[in-house]
């Protein structure tokens, strides 16, 4: 069902019962997986208990069909140019999905996510490091003892230096996994365009959180 984005009116008739029946059985079974779904701190531990020393961030915009009235004008992205639901995830450094965030409205910034979930003090609190894009920069302002790392900008007064160029290239090739962690998750057809309620947005992709883990793991 979720894999392919079967009508449940299909399933329905496939299985000789009523389409609220099969809704009704999608939506426990959502339910319960998503209470599988690990916690941010939890999830941070177990990384650091493993050894690992950094985690992957970043911020995807799952699609959604767009519904009339002002109500949905914030599900509006400006940089994607489509309506959707900003999440935040968390990668190991193998680009294994670790834990995602609540759903936001499309438009916004990642750092207003991350401060909203704690991120930055969570990462402290494990002990561990983060890789992150541009879009996160100013969410870390330790100069001295940095925890997330976001790479260099050329201003309009200044162009980067080699060294800065190198460093952003060797931080491309660091933040690379978080994008198959992203492909993984997006594999389930029922994201191509979500016409789930973004009140049950949240469960559905947390639900397939654990799900893609357990194709991933097998």
């Amino acid at each position: 069902m979720l894999r392919h984005d079967q009508r449940l009116a299909d399933m329905a008739d496939g299985n000789s019962v009523s389409e609220s029946t099969v809704r009704r059985w999608r939506d426990e079974l959502i339910t319960l997986l998503a209470a599988q779904a690990p916690r941010l701190d939890r999830a941070l531990r177990k990384v650091a208990k493993r050894g690992g020393e950094v985690v992957l961030i970043d911020g995807t915009l799952i699609r959604t069909q767009r519904r009339t009235g002002k109500a949905d004008r914030r599900n509006y992205s400006g940089k994607h140019r489509c309506h959707g639901l900003h999440f935040l995830a968390l990668t190991d450094e193998n680009g294994r999905l670790i834990w995602i965030s609540a759903a936001w409205p499309g438009r916004t910034h990642d750092n207003t996510a991350a401060r909203h979930d704690h991120v930055l003090a969570h990462l402290r609190a494990a002990g561990l490091g983060a890789l992150a894009d541009l879009g996160f920069r100013g969410l870390d302002n330790d100069i001295l003892d940095p925890v997330i790392v976001t790479g260099y900008t050329a201003g309009s007064t200044h162009k980067l230096t080699p060294g800065q160029k190198d460093a952003n290239r060797v931080l491309a090739v660091g933040r690379a996994p978080v994008e198959h962690g992203f492909a993984h998750l997006k594999n389930w057809r029922t994201l191509t365009k979500l016409r789930t309620d973004p009140a049950r947005a949240t469960q559905l992709l947390r639900a397939l959180l654990v799900l893609t883990n357990l194709e991933v793991n097998r």
